[in-house]
C-alpha cells in the first residue's frame, strides 16, 4: 500500500493525520499518536520540496518572500497528490515544514515561548524545557539521530563551526544571541546532545529584579552606586543562577560617555550605551589553528583605551590578566564566575590564576585578588526555581595571608513552605562599607540607615 493510499480517505479519528493535533493544542505523549504516518508524510512532502525548489540558489532572496514561496509549493504538493487533510492539520503542516527548512525542525516553536529559558535535548528521544526556573519534559521528539545531527549541523554551520568526530563538541550561538553547546558520539555515549540558552528578547531590567523578589530596594541601590562610582565587580554563583542578567543589569547603570570592551565566549550582553567595542573568542580552525583565546582579548583590549572593561565570565588563565587590569587605572570592571559563594569564588580565581602559567606565591596571588576586587555579588537560583542575590559582600584587604570580606546584605532562608516555595528574607547585616565613602565622592547619596 503506498503512501497516498494510507493517508487519503481516513475516517475521523483512524490512524492518519486527522488524529494529529490542532495548532494550539497540547500534544499527546509521541507513542499514543499515529506519529509514524504523519512523520512518513511530512519526509515525503519535505524531500519533494527540495526536489523542486533549489534553496541554496534563493539564498540571497528576502526571507519573507522565500517563505511565503514555501508555504505556497507545499500546499501545491498537497493538490497535486490528492492528500486532502483538515484546515488544522495542513496549517500544522505548512508550519513544521518550513520550521524544518528554515529552522530548528521540532524545536522551532519552543524558541518563541518567552517562558522557556533552556532547552535540552537529550539524545532525539527526549527533549526537556526549564520553565520559570523549573524543568519538564515535554511530548516532543525528533524522527531519529541523523535528523537531530541535522538540526546540530545547521546552528553550528551558520557561525562558521564544525562538529563532527574529530570535534565531537562545539559552543555556538543562534541568530538571536541564544547560546547553544553540542556534543555527539563518541563523547555522547548515548547519542547527540543539544543544549540551548535562551537568549531574552527584552533585556530585565532592575525594576523587574524587585518586581521578581530577586533583591530588595535598597540592596539595588547600592549595586547601582557601586557600577556609578566604578567598583570593580565580579558577579558569582552556579550554573543558571542569573550572573549574566544580573551583569547585563550592572553594565546599564555605566554612563554613557564612557568606552566600553566587552570580551564573551559567546556575545550575549545587550549594552544599551553608544560607545560599546564587543569583542568574540574564536576556537581553532579544522587544523588546529587560529584559535583566540579569552586571555588573547584582555591583552588586546588594553591598547584599545578602554574606560571600563566587561568579561561575560573568567573561567581560566585571562584572570591574571584580568585582575592586573582592574590594578593598574581600569577601575569600574565588571565579570562574572561560577563559583558556590563569594568565599569560594576568592579560592577558584586563586585557582585560575595557577593557570597563566607564572609563578606567583600563594600571598601574592591574594593580594592581586584584594586590591582588585571591590564588591563580591552572590546569585543562587533556590530550589523552588527563584534566583535570589544571597550576598552583597565588600573585599576589605587582606589579614596575613587571608583575604578578608564583609558582608553587607544577606538573603537568610528560614525553611521550605508545604508547597515548595523557599522561605527567607532578605536583611543588611549593620556593616557600613568602607566604599561608602566612595559613592559620595562619585555623586551617589547614600539615605542615612540604609544599612541598619
Amino acid at each position: 500500500m503506498g503512501l497516498k493510499d494510507r493517508l487519503v480517505g481516513r475516517p475521523q479519528g483512524a490512524a492518519g493525520t486527522s488524529g494529529m493535533t490542532a495548532p494550539g493544542q497540547s500534544m499527546a505523549p509521541a507513542e499514543a499518536r499515529p506519529q509514524d504516518t504523519y512523520q512518513e508524510l511530512k519526509q515525503h512532502i519535505h524531500r519533494q520540496l527540495i526536489d523542486r525548489l533549489d534553496l541554496a540558489s534563493l539564498e540571497s532572496v528576502d526571507n519573507e518572500f522565500l517563505q511565503s514561496q514555501v508555504d505556497r509549493v507545499v500546499r501545491q504538493l498537497l493538490r497535486e497528490q490528492d492528500l486532502r487533510l483538515p484546515p488544522s492539520d495542513e496549517e500544522r503542516l505548512v508550519k513544521e515544514i518550513k520550521d524544518e527548512t528554515f529552522g530548528l525542525g521540532p524545536i522551532e516553536p519552543l524558541l518563541h515561548d518567552p517562558d522557556i529559558s533552556d532547552i535540552l535535548v537529550n539524545t532525539h528521544r527526549q527533549v526537556y524545557i526549564e520553565r520559570r526556573g523549573r524543568l519538564e519534559q515535554t511530548p516532543i521528539t525528533f524522527r531519529d539521530e541523523g535528523h537531530l545531527r541535522v538540526i546540530i549541523d545547521r546552528i553550528v554551520s551558520r557561525v562558521g563551526r564544525r562538529v563532527d568526530e574529530a570535534s565531537p563538541y562545539v559552543d555556538a550561538r543562534l541568530p538571536d544571541g541564544s547560546r547553544v553547546n553540542a556534543i555527539i558520539p563518541p563523547l555522547a555515549i548515548d547519542g547527540p546532545i543539544l543544549s540551548i540558552r535562551r537568549f531574552a528578547v527584552k533585556a530585565l531590567s532592575i525594576d523587574d529584579l524587585l518586581r521578581y523578589s530577586t533583591l530588595t530596594e535598597p540592596m539595588a541601590l547600592i549595586i547601582q552606586g557601586i557600577v556609578k562610582a566604578r567598583l570593580n565587580v565580579l558577579i558569582s554563583g552556579g550554573t543558571g543562577s542569573g550572573k549574566t542578567t544580573l551583569l547585563n543589569i550592572l553594565s546599564g547603570y555605566i554612563p554613557p560617555d564612557e568606552r566600553i570592551v566587552t570580551i564573551e565566549d559567546s556575545a550575549e550582553l545587550q549594552l544599551q550605551q553608544p560607545h560599546v567595542v564587543r569583542l568574540e573568542t574564536r576556537p581553532p580552525n579544522i587544523e588546529g589553528k587560529g584559535q583566540v583565546t579569552c586571555r588573547d582579548l584582555v591583552r588586546n583590549s588594553l591598547r584599545m583605551r578602554p574606560d571600563r572593561i566587561v568579561v561575560g565570565e573568567v573561567r581560566g588563565d585571562e584572570v591574571l590578566d584580568m585582575l592586573q587590569a582592574m590594578n593598574t587605572g581600569h577601575d569600574g570592571s565588571l565579570t562574572t564566575l561560577h563559583a558556590n559563594s563569594a568565599r569560594d569564588a576568592m579560592q577558584r580565581l586563586e585557582t585560575l590564576m595557577q593557570l597563566s602559567g607564572v609563578q606567583l606565591p600563594d600571598k601574592a596571588m591574594r593580594e592581586q585578588v584584594a586590591s582588585a576586587l571591590d564588591v563580591v555579588i552572590q546569585v543562587s537560583r533556590l530550589s523552588d526555581g527563584r534566583r535570589k542575590v544571597m550576598t552583597i559582600a565588600e573585599v576589605t584587604g587582606m589579614e596575613g595571608n587571608v583575604v578578608t570580606m564583609q558582608d553587607i546584605f544577606v538573603f537568610q532562608r528560614k525553611g521550605v513552605a508545604d508547597d515548595g516555595t523557599v522561605l527567607g528574607e532578605f536583611r543588611p547585616t549593620g556593616i557600613r562599607p568602607k566604599f561608602v565613602d566612595r559613592l559620595k565622592v562619585a555623586g551617589v547619596s547614600v539615605p542615612a540607615g540604609l544599612f541598619d
